[in-house]
């Protein structure tokens, strides 16, 4: 069931953006060769606590963290790890939410760390643009399937992937709520949209084949032919004047 929300929901939705919006311009701010993604979890759960809010990850179907941190040819789902640490010249991508007042948000980003090669650094480019037409697309009257297909030609046009295991979704009083937004699909059709959702618009966008594979610790996602891989993410509201993105920094952080 799709769940419309109210003024008043919508008003602590963005408040749950704007803490995670917060964290992720800490943790861009960390990034750097040397650092752990332990490090950079730890670092994510103070500052969600510190803003009275929880982290949404942690815990949830047995997740062990408050940050999904994948590297390189890692898709999504990457768990921090105390002795992994970061080179100079990965692609770091940060997935996470926080819970306040009962919402939630979702948002992730794929980092440079140091100097990278300019093959990642449009791998990046074109990921991010990628969400850019996603949140344009949804506007209410189009569909599910316009932004999946608006995303897809963009992507492959620019000769990479778009993963089809994995998409974006409602959200709101639960992490995950209805409809499913694939980041493929077929202009005018599926779920219609209207003004009052909320939802999360997540392309995934391979460098090579679209295929995924699971790795043995049963969480994190993987490139089947190992390339590399990108993940940027908002959580929005579909209001009267258009889509608004909620994960945003909206005045200052504390």
């Amino acid at each position: 069931m799709i769940i419309l929300k109210s003024k008043e929901e919508i008003k602590r939705m963005k408040k749950a953006g704007h803490i995670i919006a917060c964290t992720m311009q800490l943790l861009r701010e960390a990034i750097k060769p040397g650092i752990s993604t332990a490090d950079l979890d730890k670092i994510a759960y103070e500052f969600i606590l510190k803003n009275n809010a929880k982290p949404n990850f942690l815990g949830l179907y047995d997740y062990p963290a408050t940050i999904c941190s994948s590297l390189n040819d890692e898709v999504i789902h990457g768990i921090p790890d105390k002795k992994r640490f970061l080179k100079e010249g990965d692609i770091l991508k940060i997935d996470m939410g926080c819970i306040w007042k009962g919402y939630h948000s979702d948002m992730a980003r794929s980092f440079p760390v140091g100097d990278i090669s300019k093959e990642r650094q449009r791998l990046l480019n074109i990921t991010e643009q990628s969400l850019t037409i996603a949140i344009k697309t949804a506007n209410s009257n189009n569909t599910v399937g316009d932004i999946g297909s608006a995303v897809a030609s963009f992507v492959e046009k620019n000769g990479y992937s778009v993963v089809k295991e994995y998409c974006g979704h409602g959200v709101g009083l639960q992490l995950h709520e209805e409809p499913q937004i694939p980041n493929y699909g077929v202009s005018g059709k599926g779920v219609l949209l209207r003004e009052g959702m909320t939802v999360a618009l997540e392309p995934m966008v391979n460098a090579g084949t679209c295929k995924v594979k699971t790795k043995p610790n049963g969480w994190t996602v993987v490139t089947a032919d190992h390339k590399d891989s990108a993940h940027f993410e908002n959580s929005i509201y579909i209001g009267p004047n258009g889509p608004e993105i909620l994960t945003k920094i909206q005045g200052d952080c504390i």
